[in-house]
């Protein structure tokens, strides 16, 4: 999960925690954003401090080039 996801993700907890003042059967919905803004709080802090890092590797070919003859006795 990139931050971009991670920051979705909390606004969409914030609004179901703080904005809606409605209910569905079965469903609390303030615990619903509570679950939603500490995933993107943890996806946050995981593609922060610990997520991949984009490396770039450079690699340098051979400057000079050795041709060489393999005899075979027979």
């Amino acid at each position: 999960m990139g931050i971009g996801a991670s920051i979705f993700l909390m606004v969409l907890g914030a609004i179901f925690t703080f904005a809606l003042e409605c209910s569905i059967a079965g469903v609390d919905i303030t615990g619903v954003g509570w679950i939603l803004v500490i995933g993107g709080a943890l996806g946050l802090l995981f593609a922060a401090f610990v997520g991949p890092r984009n490396r770039t590797m450079i690699m340098r070919e051979p400057t000079e080039y050795h041709r060489g003859e393999e005899r075979i006795d027979v």
